[in-house]
């Protein structure tokens, strides 16, 4: 800061422009003296309607005879106070400045765009008048009060490089105001005055920026001794765009300039940050505030900013389409979304080649059965269809020997088309020669039997009706005991005898009557070479003594073994025991229990092992 003392030692005098710097007044003339108002204070110069900032221009120019316009206005606090040397406030000579600015722009070609901008003072006041201090060049500083015009704005630009939505844009522009303000407010110099600027910006995704510089040309003057001039001026910005459709910007941006006066240089900069909301799709309202942050004529403590313009949306170009990716764009392709080649007709260009869905050579245009292979036919109606096929096998009628019936072809023509035979139980004997259609057998060259259960036994009674299949017995009305032996029978561990061995009484001798019975025992034997162990037991009742009665089931016992063995068993399958009156099954206090223990019984003690033929006992 510059002091200056009077000739009797008065304390310095400062005049200050913002919130943060201050600059000193050369004061010249007399005390009787006042500063001029006629000035061009204001330092925020709003940027054209439609443009992404507050007051920092942006490249683009969209649209072709588009308006856009509406109202901001600009409040900013003491733009212009008096301090002394030691910071107090000696005057605001402006305290409080809201501008209303009617700001309108048509965009051209959406490469050319003129603006304009007329602000209009609704306050604008200060302190009053105050004395600057009692020394030599001290002169007074005369508030101004009620509303007032301010100067004209005229605007130009020209879209150089880049479109609207490009990360690049370049552009160039320029303002030119006219003296139209009122006078003495602090409103206008009354000298016209112009700003060329060059603009840099773009979009990326949802980032906007801008930058710009340039000179401001104007007459020179003094305000208090501070001389005011030409200026190179500058800003930059940048913004997020917010929601679904982008409709909310936050942002922020910086001005200023510095003076190019060679005698006095005075810097002007602020800062602002900002919300900008699209309403209705076509108007934004705008809300931002900031403050200085460089000393500098115009620059305040505080400015306060309220927008409402009209502002359509920009239609942004889109790139030509080729929506199929034949290489064809949408407006020349005949079939946009169906690849095909380039063709000089074009009502075929980029379509599709005729399409054969079925592949049988005849064009689905003419084709009666498209997705039926057929064979070209005079008649449109059958052209391109298969020869009827009732059955729907894909063997045309005439050919096929089974028409009504669907089957597989056969190189037999009384085969052809038609149904295999069914083979109901799945025994590989077809029904139509299956004598047991329903049951499962096997193939005999017997028509009566073929495909009919086999006779395991060979008792010629079928396995499925025999009760004892593997066992050789006769026919009978009983299902229970049809093909069963009526002597014997094998379980898993004996070989039920179905009538006691008869013998002598109180003897081993055995009686004729039962050599039927041993006979069937031995047969049974012979059939089942798998029985490799028989213990042959023998039992008896309790009369008598008990010793007696051991020895006796001994005897008989071994009487049964050597029968066996003479009937062809092999003696090495036998083993005789007599347990005599110690294993009972049935009560002794009756004749009948007491029939029912003298016994012989067959208890099957091994088997020969299906692998090695090794005996294993028996279960």
């Amino acid at each position: 800061m510059n002091r200056f003392t009077n000739k009797k030692g008065a304390r310095p005098v400062a005049v200050t422009w913002g919130a943060v710097a201050c600059c000193a007044i050369v004061f010249s003339g007399t005390a009787a003296g006042q500063q001029t108002r006629n000035l061009a204070l204001p330092r925020f110069h709003p940027s054209p309607a439609g443009d992404d900032f507050f007051s920092l221009p942006s490249p683009h120019t969209p649209g072709n005879a588009i308006p856009r316009g509406g109202v901001l206005l600009d409040y900013a606090q003491s733009p212009l106070v008096i301090r002394d040397s030691d910071g107090t406030t000696v005057g605001r000579v402006i305290e409080h400045q809201m501008l209303l600015h009617v700001n309108v722009a048509l965009a051209f070609a959406d490469r050319a765009q003129l603006n304009l901008d007329l602000p209009i003072a609704l306050v604008n006041r200060g302190d009053g008048t105050f004395e600057a201090g009692t020394f030599t060049g001290a002169n007074a500083f005369v508030s101004p009060s009620g509303a007032g015009v301010g100067d004209l704005r005229l605007g130009a630009r020209l879209r150089l490089l880049g479109e609207y939505a490009d990360p690049f844009q370049l552009a160039l522009g320029g303002y030119l105001w006219a003296p139209t303000g009122t006078r003495d407010d602090f409103l206008t110099d009354g000298k016209v005055r112009g700003q060329v600027h060059a603009l840099g910006g773009g979009r990326v995704d949802r980032l906007v920026w801008a930058v710009m510089v340039g000179p401001t040309l104007q007459s020179t003057q003094s305000y208090g001794g501070v001389q005011v001039g030409s200026q190179l001026s500058w800003g930059a910005g940048a913004a997020i765009l917010l929601g679904e459709r982008r409709e909310i910007q936050l942002g922020g941006e910086t001005t200023g300039g510095v003076t190019l006066s060679q005698s006095t240089r005075s810097t002007n900069s602020e800062a602002l940050l900002g919300i900008k909301v699209r309403l209705m799709g076509f108007l934004q309202l705008g809300l931002g505030g900031g403050r200085g942050i460089a000393h500098g004529l115009g620059t305040p403590d505080f400015r306060g900013i309220f927008s409402l313009f009209y502002n359509p949306p920009v239609v942004e170009p889109q790139p030509a389409s080729d929506q199929d990716g034949d290489g064809i764009l949408d407006r020349a392709d005949a079939c946009p979304t169906a690849r095909g080649p380039a063709s000089s007709d074009p009502q075929q260009n980029g379509c599709p080649p005729p399409a054969d869905r079925d592949g049988d050579g005849i064009l689905d245009n003419v084709d009666a059965c498209p997705d039926e292979s057929g064979r070209a036919s005079p008649d449109p109606k059958a052209n391109g269809c298969p020869p009827p096929d009732v059955d729907k096998d894909g063997i045309p009628d005439q050919a096929d020997a089974c028409p009504a019936e669907a089957g597989p072809r056969s190189d037999d023509p009384k085969q052809n088309g038609c149904p295999p035979p069914i083979d109901t139980d799945a025994d590989g004997v077809f029904d139509p020669v299956d004598a047991c259609a329903k049951i499962a057998g096997v193939h005999t060259e017997d028509p009566t039997t073929n495909g009919c259960p086999g006779d395991s036994d060979g008792d010629g009674v079928r396995d499925d009706l025999d009760a004892c299949p593997h066992e050789k017995g006769p026919d009978g009305p009983d299902p229970a005991a049809r093909g069963c032996p009526k002597l014997v029978r094998v379980t898993s561990d004996e070989i039920v005898i179905l009538e006691q061995v008869q013998f002598e009484t109180n003897k081993a001798a055995i009686k004729a009557t039962s050599d039927a019975l041993l006979a069937s025992i031995a047969q049974v034997l012979q059939e089942h070479p798998e029985i490799s162990m028989i213990e042959v037991q023998g039992h008896t009742d309790n009369r008598g003594k008990k010793k007696r009665n051991a020895k006796l089931s001994q005897e008989r016992a071994d009487g049964v073994v050597r029968v066996l063995v003479s009937r062809g068993v092999d003696g090495r399958r036998l083993s005789a025991k007599g347990y005599g009156q110690d294993a009972p099954i049935a009560s002794n206090d009756s004749d009948e229990g007491r029939q029912k223990n003298r016994r012989v019984q067959f208890l099957i003690t091994a088997r020969t092992s299906t692998d090695d033929k090794a005996p294993v006992p028996a279960k």
